[in-house]
């Protein structure tokens, strides 16, 4: 389950749980839609309530950053946990995606 705050041209997703095989289809075809259906200059993934991330939940977000790249929108994510970054640490991706500290930052 997540849910989605919207704000004028800044999407907030807000995963829980999970962030894997069962679940990364959606989760994926809703950063589509923010990026391309409702043209999102910014949108934060906020992962702070995600406990769980596999290589299908990374390759949604690789996916997202890709397309928010493509549109001219901006990716980002906050309140990634120690477990979480590690994950980004160890695939060497930490330094491709914008991982603010803390809480949700849009500036």
């Amino acid at each position: 389950m997540q849910t989605t705050v919207n704000y004028p041209k800044i999407s907030v997703i807000r995963p829980q749980g999970c962030l894997n095989v069962t679940n990364a289809l959606e989760f994926e075809r809703d950063l589509t839609q923010q990026l391309v259906q409702h043209k999102v200059s910014v949108l934060v993934i906020d992962l702070g309530l995600v406990e769980l991330l596999d290589s299908t939940g990374l390759m949604a977000l690789i996916s997202g950053l890709k397309l928010a790249q493509s549109v001219g929108s901006h990716f980002r994510l906050c309140s990634v946990s120690p477990a979480i970054r590690m994950i980004f640490e160890v695939t060497q991706l930490e330094s491709v995606f914008e991982i603010s500290e803390g809480d949700i930052l849009v500036a």
